[in-house]
């Protein structure tokens, strides 16, 4: 069963093209210190202004170099159900496990629409489906009602809960289908999610901090709740100032401050402003002891 600390992975640019040869470092940096999965192609990896000819060859790029050592979720989601269709099946095609699909933005829908939108992909496709509920981004909320009639698709197995919304995701794990997976979609309330019954977070911190974000979900896992929540809070700021300024605008530039050297956001996103990096620089000295 998925679970634990999934990395929603940046893409690294050079030159305003994707850097292959980054990509592969944060790739095997991510499964050496312990994650338990990757996304590629979603919102922290600036999907939406990648080409579709970039998305595709990103996901096989990442399937082809994860091997099948641990889970790849590709980021196929679009407004366009037509679209996100399209990208699912070559996902599937090329051996990514899951699917990733963000809810209808911009046009948004009715709860109808967006139950036929799912199950559409869903019907279209083998491999499980994740929703991706981010409100914040799509000005629109998956309501809890339809999350749980969605659960009840045999090929839509989980949510990225990234509505903040904390009664909206208890009522999910207490009425969705048994087996359906819920998953944190913020780092600062990983272990209160845990608290509640989920199955882990799909992080943007963890980026930079995969063993500790793994840890805060495999100590809570074992019965060492102390560990986790210790963990988490000591975590606490870094993670606030992560999201200082629009993801992954902080992230990519806390990955340049640690060396990783990922270059910049694309258009219309930019690099962080210097009163906000010298925020950040302050939170990772905390943590990195540099």
């Amino acid at each position: 069963m998925l679970k634990g600390a999934i990395t929603a992975t940046i893409t690294p640019f050079k030159n305003g093209k994707i850097n292959y040869s980054k990509m592969e470092e944060l790739i095997e940096f991510q499964i050496n210190n312990n994650i338990d999965g990757i996304v590629v192609c979603g919102t922290t990896g600036e999907s939406s202004t990648l080409t579709d000819q970039e998305k595709k060859k990103l996901i096989k790029f990442t399937v082809d170099k994860v091997n099948n050592r641990i889970p790849v979720i590709a980021g196929t989601g679009s407004n366009d159900t037509k679209k996100s269709v399209y990208l699912s099946k070559y996902a599937e095609d090329i051996g990514a496990d899951y699917l990733l699909l963000v809810s209808p933005y911009y046009n948004k829908t009715s709860k109808q629409g967006i139950i036929k939108h799912y199950e559409h992909i869903a019907d279209n496709t083998s491999i499980p489906s994740i929703i991706y509920n981010v409100p914040g981004r799509t000005g629109l909320n998956i309501d809890a009602d339809t999350t749980i009639e969605l659960s009840e698709h045999p090929n839509i197995i989980g949510i990225k809960e990234a509505s903040g919304n904390i009664p909206q995701a208890i009522k999910i794990i207490n009425e969705a289908a048994d087996d359906f997976l819920v998953f944190s979609g913020n780092d600062d309330i990983i272990v209160p999610m845990l608290s509640i019954g989920s199955h882990g977070v799909i992080s943007v911190l963890s980026n930079i901090l995969p063993k500790e974000t793994h840890d805060i979900c495999y100590y809570y896992e074992k019965g060492e709740t102390e560990k986790a929540k210790s963990l988490q809070l000591h975590l606490s700021d870094l993670i606030s100032k992560l999201f200082i300024e629009v993801n992954p605008i902080p992230v990519k530039e806390a990955m340049n401050l640690l060396g990783f050297d990922v270059g910049n956001p694309r258009l219309p996103l930019v690099n962080m402003s210097k009163k906000n990096i010298d925020l950040l620089y302050l939170s990772l000295k905390d943590i990195f002891g540099f």
